[in-house]
């Protein structure tokens, strides 16, 4: 199994939307980066845990964890023409975007914040601090423990 950190902003997609979702799971679609891309189509497993990271917003950090329930496939979306995310250079035979399913394992209390993180020595240096635009990103196991040990604390 491996551990990952997924960014959305919460008013796109967060949390509350996937705890709110059928069965807590939903297509994590719209990745429209190509090293993103290539970490969720060629890396990114089914069982793998995830660290619902929210950006952009007022409480920026960990929201919560998920797991893939669904690997990497053809994004639907890059294929409609009335979507945000349509790709005309997109084939079904050439997809270049691709999407998986993920469901909620816990919505933690409160967001741990990318100040807490930062100040941690254990998760100081997820990936998402050095690429800030990168929004699928691997995480060590010892930094997913450490995000669960902040939470004990």
């Amino acid at each position: 199994m491996n551990y990952w950190i997924f960014k959305s902003e919460p008013d796109e997609f967060g949390i509350d939307h996937l705890a709110t979702a059928k069965k807590q799971t939903a297509r994590w679609d719209g990745i429209r980066n190509y090293q993103a891309r290539n970490n969720l189509r060629d890396n990114v497993k089914q069982h793998d845990r995830v660290l619902f990271y929210h950006s952009s917003c007022k409480q920026i950090g960990i929201a919560g964890t998920m797991e893939v329930v669904k690997a990497a496939y053809p994004d639907p979306a890059q294929f409609d023409a009335e979507s945000k995310y349509y790709d005309a250079k997109s084939t079904a035979d050439n997809p270049r975007w691709y999407c998986v399913d993920v469901r909620l394992l816990e919505k933690y209390p409160e967001v741990i914040s990318t100040k807490s993180l930062k100040a941690n020595p254990a998760t100081a240096d997820l990936s998402i601090f050095k690429q800030g635009r990168l929004s699928i990103a691997p995480v060590s196991a010892k930094q997913w423990k450490a995000v669960q040990d902040m939470l004990a604390d």
